[in-house]
């Protein structure tokens, strides 16, 4: 069987395509791309839905070699998710990043009005941890090394 080639990006489905964009390039990341409308054969085939119409975005770290793609559904409209779900439900948990000042990123996320999930957790002395809570429920860890 064929092995995977390289780990490419994370897929988010949200409503808010501007403010979710905005979120994550507040964060470091940067737009690689972007297109509107699309719709077709293409998008209809791999997502299985028939007469499906969005737009996309693709956001880089600085590094480039991992993105996340963020997509918003004009057709048909988005379902509702679980904006509130917490680290046990099932599905996928968070977006994960290294961060050089995890203390000032999360201040100044803070001051745009997003909360800390929990606190700021140190693991063995090696790592310091935090979950933040971004636009439509998104849970984002924040990770840098001691």
């Amino acid at each position: 069987m064929p092995r995977i080639k390289k780990f490419d990006h994370v897929g988010i489905t949200v409503a808010d395509l501007d403010a979710v964009t905005e979120f994550f390039v507040s964060l470091g990341m940067h737009v690689a791309g972007r297109v509107d409308g699309m719709e077709g054969e293409f998008l209809e085939t791999v997502c299985a839905i028939p007469g499906s119409r969005t737009d996309v975005v693709m956001l880089l770290a600085e590094d480039g070699a991992t993105g996340i793609e963020l997509s918003s559904f004009e057709r048909p409209d988005h379902g509702p998710g679980l904006p509130e779900a917490m680290a046990n439900e099932l599905g996928i948990r968070n977006v994960a990043f290294e961060v050089e000042d995890l203390r000032g990123m999360v201040a100044g996320l803070q001051a745009e009005g997003y909360e800390l999930v929990g606190g700021i957790g140190e693991y063995q002395g090696s790592w310091q941890m935090a979950y933040v809570r971004g636009p439509e429920g998104i849970l984002v860890a924040l990770a840098q090394p001691i």
